[in-house]
C-alpha cells in the first residue's frame, strides 16, 4: 500500500525474521510485485543477504536487530524508513520457533528451561511484534496514509503444542493483539490480520520430513502433504493488498484441513 491505496507497485514493506523461511517467501512475493523490501534478521545475516540477493528489482535492504529488545524494535522501523523512505506494510513473521533444544513440557521440564523459554519466546514473539507493529502504526498515522500489517501466528495457538505450550501461548496473544489493533488502526485506514500457519515445509523442518516422523507429519492433513513457504507468502500479500482491507481482524486458518474449528 501506499499514499494511493489503489496503489500496488513501489511500495516499502518491512518483513522480520526474513532470513529463512516464511519470511525469505514473503519477501520474494512482494518483491515479486514491484515492491520494495527491507529484509530484518537477528543473527543470521549471511542468510538476509542471501534472501536479498533473491530478490527481484532495486531498493531492498537488509537490516539486523534482536527484536527482544524494545528499543531494537523501534531503531528497526527507523531504519527501514530511512532505507526504504517510508514503510506501508509490515509482517511480523520473526519469531522463536519450537525446537528440540527449548523444549518445555509442562510437568517435565526443569525450572530455568521452563522460565528461560517462557520469557524468551514472549520476549521475540509477542512483545517484538507488538513494539514493531507500534513504531509501524505511528508512522503510518503521522503521514495520513493506509496500510497493512499482517502478523504470522500458528495453527498451534487453537490446538496447543504440549511440548511448547509458551510458542502456542505467545501466538495466541499475537492474534488477539492483532484483532484489537485493528480495532484501533480502522479509522486509519489500516488493516491488521493474522495468518496461522500449520506444518510448513521450511529449512529447519526438512530433517523432520525427512526422517522417522515424516509421513505422521503429512498425515495430519487430508492432502497428505504439508504447506510450503510459498503458500503462506501468498495468503499473506493477499492480506497486505488494498483488495483485502475488508478482512481486518480475521485470523486465516492455512493448516491444510489438518485442524479445523
Amino acid at each position: 500500500m501506499a499514499e494511493n491505496s489503489a496503489k500496488v507497485e513501489n511500495s516499502a514493506v518491512l518483513v522480520t525474521g526474513a532470513s529463512r523461511g516464511i519470511g525469505r517467501a514473503t519477501a520474494r512475493a512482494f518483491a515479486e510485485l514491484g515492491h520494495r523490501v527491507a529484509v530484518h534478521c537477528s543473527s543470521r545475516r549471511d542468510d538476509a543477504e542471501e534472501t536479498l540477493s533473491l530478490l527481484r528489482g532495486d531498493g531492498h535492504a537488509v537490516l539486523g536487530g534482536d527484536l527482544a529488545d524494545p528499543e531494537a524494535a523501534r531503531t528497526l522501523v527507523a531504519e527501514a524508513v530511512d532505507r526504504l523512505g517510508a514503510v506501508d506494510v509490515l509482517v511480523n513473521n520473526a519469531a522463536v520457533a519450537p525446537t528440540a533444544s527449548n523444549r518445555h513440557r509442562v510437568g517435565e521440564a526443569e525450572w530455568d528451561v521452563w522460565t528461560g523459554a517462557w520469557q524468551q519466546m514472549f520476549a521475540v514473539n509477542l512483545h517484538g511484534a507488538v513494539n514493531v507493529t507500534w513504531a509501524v502504526a505511528r508512522h503510518l498515522v503521522e503521514r495520513g496514509v493506509p496500510g497493512a500489517i499482517v502478523n504470522v501466528g500458528s495453527r498451534g495457538a487453537f490446538r496447543g503444542e504440549a511440548d511448547h505450550p509458551a510458542y502456542a501461548a505467545s501466538k495466541a496473544a499475537l492474534h488477539a493483539f492483532g484483532q484489537s489493533a485493528a480495532i484501533t488502526l480502522a479509522p486509519h485506514g489500516i488493516s491488521v490480520t493474522s495468518v496461522a500457519p500449520g506444518f510448513v515445509a521450511t529449512e529447519r523442518q526438512a530433517a523432520k520430513l525427512g526422517g522417522a516422523e515424516g509421513d505422521g507429519v503429512r498425515g495430519q492433513s487430508p492432502f497428505g502433504r504439508v504447506g510450503t513457504p510459498e503458500e503462506v507468502a501468498a495468503a499473506i500479500v493477499h492480506l497486505a493488498s488494498p483488495g483485502a482491507q475488508w478482512a481486518s481482524g480475521a485470523v486465516l486458518d492455512l493448516n491444510g484441513a489438518s485442524y479445523l474449528r
